[in-house]
């Protein structure tokens, strides 16, 4: 059954809520933000194109569990057909689709996606009515922005998609120029002002005391955390660091849900990197297997693993193809030479060097 975030948004407490982040908000990580008082979940973003023509490519980038809600599954889109039948596909297994229009990295823009969307306020706009049209209350639809430059189009363009019907937005308070720069907090305000759907605020969180504050300043209903997140997971629960509960915990998850080892030993080189020494967190970043990892976790912090547990199985999309509306033989045709070339291959994490882990965070 569907929960109604906008009910949720509405509660008079501030809302947590995990960003959307490439790699990492997958299902075994949302699992654990939820014990630590995380109220909502973001999926990556998910390219809506390949979600809709290539079954691998579902497979791949989402899957859930019946507790695993609220969940909002968040898609790159270009156009109003793959947007709207992604939403479809997925809408039985999530709560809410939501349309990234903020992320900066350039091959987004190239594709015409994340923060080139905020330059096409119409198109962004009949998305959103048309998934309002197509899939009904209480699933939501909702968009996340960045602010831009001249503040009265961020406005011009929330108020637009306010008229078109989007449940909510989450604002990220930087332009799409800016990366780690403090926030505009004063412009946030501003469009916070000049709506009255729910708003969910989003950057600089990195702790509880920090989220309070700009939920307190920006009379935003939500507060979206993604590095704050990212490095303690018992961010919302009050901790300053993770808790050795929260590593155990990570590592009973991952037992008990097939995950890929580079997931399991990023979020832990994440976890730990207040807690360890610069020559044990180089030692832990090198390691190549789950084995030499648990040994590490033993030894520093005499962590162990659980009694085993049985294993969790995954749900994915069981969608039948011949329901997908297309607009035009174009899409069509795409389909079928992805087909014929295969051209949806997931990226090897494997291949990516670990002496970039830190370049490895993308929010979406």
């Amino acid at each position: 059954m569907t929960i109604d975030i906008v009910e949720l948004l509405k509660e008079p407490r501030m809302i947590n809520v995990c960003a959307p982040m490439v790699r990492y908000s997958k299902l075994p990580f949302r699992m654990l933000v939820r014990q630590y008082e995380c109220d909502i979940c973001f999926t990556p973003m998910i390219v809506a194109n390949s979600f809709v023509k290539s079954a691998k490519a579902r497979d791949s980038e989402f899957s859930t569990i019946d507790k695993d809600t609220p969940l909002i599954a968040q898609f790159a889109a270009n156009n109003v057909a793959d947007f709207t039948n992604a939403a479809e596909i997925v809408a039985p297994y999530c709560d809410g689709v939501d349309l990234n229009s903020g992320c900066p990295q350039r091959w987004a823009i190239n594709e015409g996606y994340g923060v080139d969307m905020l330059k096409r306020p119409e198109l962004v706009k009949d998305i959103v009515s048309q998934v309002r049209n197509r899939v009904s209350n209480p699933f939501t639809v909702s968009v996340k922005i960045r602010i831009l430059k001249d503040i009265r189009r961020t406005v011009n363009f929330c108020q637009t998609l306010e008229k078109a019907g989007a449940s909510f937005l989450t604002v990220h308070a930087r332009t799409p120029e800016m990366r780690y720069e403090p926030i505009h907090l004063d412009d946030l305000k501003i469009v916070r002002d000049s709506v009255q759907l729910p708003l969910i605020a989003n950057g600089d969180v990195k702790n509880l005391e920090s989220a309070q504050k700009l939920y307190e300043d920006s009379n935003c209903e939500g507060i979206m955390s993604a590095r704050g997140i990212l490095a303690n997971p018992a961010l919302f629960s009050g901790y300053r660091t993770t808790p050795l509960s929260c590593i155990q915990d990570w590592i009973d998850i991952t037992a008990r849900i097939d995950t890929h080892f580079l997931c399991f030993h990023h979020h832990l080189v994440f976890m730990t990197e207040k807690m360890l020494s610069k020559k044990n967190r180089v030692h832990l970043n090198m390691l190549k297997t789950r084995e030499s990892v648990l040994e590490f976790l033993e030894n520093h912090f005499d962590i162990t693993p659980s009694p085993s547990y049985d294993t969790i199985e995954q749900i994915f999309c069981d969608i039948d193809e011949s329901n997908i509306k297309y607009d035009n033989e174009k899409h069509v045709k795409n389909r079928q030479d992805m087909e014929c070339n295969n051209v949806y291959v997931e990226r090897d994490q494997s291949e990516i060097p670990n002496y970039l882990l830190g370049d490895l965070f993308l929010e979406a």
